[in-house]
């Protein structure tokens, strides 16, 4: 005879699994049994969404858009919009995450919340919203990483004025098929060496953003004033936009995209012990914590910005990146060259290394978890885990994929910036739908995990709903006039895509078959 206690959760479970990890217990409850080694801590959990979020990769990245959309304004104060706002989604996400702890996060989710009725549809779509967001995440961090290593490299045999040497987009495109190899290299390794290498990655990040917003400035012997770093607003964007909302709005897109991929802790949740409780802290502190380290790299780096026109200007030495130009001239200033400012860029690189690692393993998981579900073409294939617990073919297949989303860039960077835009939008789209089935569908019948947010628990997720409603919106707004084929935001064209492609399937096909998650205990489907 198994007897039954309550847990603080509402939720009965056996005594004898009470003695055992409480996320071991729950995931046993939810209907699978554990496949995936249950080894990372709290810490780990973290360190893997922290890595992913990578404020030194975003910000980097995109810095050259917030120059261009209203400047110190924009960036300085953006941020901590977009940062207060991002919170709320993640409260949601954490409190859900307490409840369903399991690799297939979002996607499962939907499916509980929506109800017997809608579950199937529910999960197809944001499954399939979730996975391609992921694709197209580590397509754009591994592919900043390479056009990162092409400025270093020019910036070491010369700069653009000095004849330094400029990679072709063949070269870049080289460069980036490397990197995926070695991150589907590392993510072939034993969860316990990617717990490791993942709290190597925190600690780089965190410490990188500290030095680099100290030394910029102590190096650099031109700095902005206070006034200007907090007051000065860049409407001279050269694309035919005045009005300053409108610059202001599409400056928050740097901030957006950098605060992206914290569901990485949803998705190692199997792997996590107490889960339900680690999984929802993981998502709130690497969210918390990137805020104010980010804000703090970007308070350090606009401090050594006094002329925005020469950094947006490929006639610079960097050929127009923004904060390699900064990082550059800070040093070739003070010093007579600009070695010190290429050292800092490699920090930089090395972090973003980092966030495409955790982006792979991330990107993993779910697909180790859809494919479970039966969801993706030769699903048997993508679900399968080798004698290390490591769902080896999934880390391939996500490479793959997204070498291949890359590709498009050799055609036109118009084509693949709209690809790479379903990375902040499409992911977004993944995060908010589970979200709002929880405060509709779900509201009366969701039962909380160890984490949950109480009486606030159906005003943050309207909140972290309306905003993500907000953002579809702003940032598939024109970023330049007149609108051209060269100049249009392809940004709605590419998630309407998403879109079209997973809804058509669905009708077409997927609804014959397709039960939402099923079990793998007794291979009932749960709805």
């Amino acid at each position: 005879m198994v007897c039954e206690i309550d847990d603080g959760s509402g939720r009965g479970v056996d005594e004898e699994s009470a003695h055992i990890d409480s996320g071991h217990s729950r995931l046993h409850e939810l209907g699978y049994k554990q496949e995936l080694k249950r080894d990372l801590s709290l810490l780990s959990n973290f360190a893997f969404s922290f890595s992913i979020i990578s404020v030194l990769t975003g910000i980097t990245t995109l810095y050259n858009t917030g120059l261009t959309f209203g400047g110190p304004v924009a960036t300085t104060y953006g941020w901590l919009v977009a940062g207060f706002f991002t919170m709320f989604v993640g409260l949601s996400m954490a409190e859900i995450c307490s409840s369903y702890p399991t690799s297939g996060g979002l996607y499962y989710w939907s499916a509980r919340l929506s109800g017997k009725e809608w579950a199937p549809f529910a999960s197809w779509l944001t499954g399939w919203f979730n996975i391609v967001g992921q694709w197209a995440v580590t397509t754009s961090v591994d592919y900043s990483l390479a056009q990162l290593v092409q400025v270093i490299i020019l910036l070491g045999t010369g700069g653009a004025n000095g004849g330094g040497y400029k990679a072709s987009k063949y070269v870049v495109i080289c460069f980036h098929g490397g990197i995926l190899l070695v991150h589907a290299i590392l993510n072939s390794l034993p969860i316990s060496w990617l717990s490791f290498f993942g709290q190597i990655a925190a600690a780089w990040n965190i410490l990188g953003v500290f030095v680099l917003m100290i030394l910029i400035p102590a190096v650099a012997t031109h700095r902005a004033t206070a006034k200007y770093v907090f007051t000065h607003f860049n409407t001279d964007n050269n694309v035919g936009i005045q009005s300053k909302l409108y610059i202001f709005v599409l400056g928050l897109l740097m901030s957006q995209y950098t605060l992206t991929g914290y569901d990485a802790s949803a998705h190692m949740t199997e792997e996590t012990k107490n889960a339900d409780k680690n999984g929802p802290k993981g998502i709130i502190s690497s969210i918390g914590i990137s805020i104010v380290v980010g804000w703090g790299y970007l308070l350090g780096i606009t401090f050594a910005v006094t002329n925005i026109p020469y950094l947006l200007s490929s006639e610079n030495d960097a050929g127009g990146y923004a904060i390699a130009e900064v990082f550059y001239l800070a040093f070739k200033d003070r010093y007579g060259n600009g070695v010190g400012g290429i050292i800092c860029l490699a920090v930089v690189a090395v972090a973003i290394f980092f966030c495409g690692m955790s982006s792979v393993t991330s990107n993993s998981r779910m697909a180790y978890a859809f494919s479970r579900d039966g969801a993706m073409p030769f699903s048997s294939l993508w679900h399968k885990v080798n004698k290390q617990e490591v769902p080896i073919n999934a880390v391939w297949l996500s490479v793959f994929i997204s070498f291949c989303m890359a590709l498009t860039s050799l055609g036109s960077l118009v084509a693949f910036q709209a690809m790479v835009s379903i990375a902040t939008i499409g992911l977004y789209i993944a995060y908010a739908l589970p979200i709002f089935f929880r405060v509709t569908l779900a509201r009366k019948s969701f039962v909380p995990g160890p984490f949950n947010l109480g009486k606030y628990s159906i005003f943050v997720g309207w909140v972290a709903v309306l905003w993500v409603a907000t953002i579809a919106v702003l940032f598939s707004l024109p970023v330049a006039y007149p609108i051209t084929k060269d100049t249009l935001n392809y940004t709605p064209v590419a998630v309407g895509g998403v879109l079209l492609v997973t809804v058509s399937s669905w009708i077409l096909s997927a609804r014959h078959w397709f039960k939402g998650p099923t079990t793998n205990i007794d291979t009932r489907i749960l709805f």
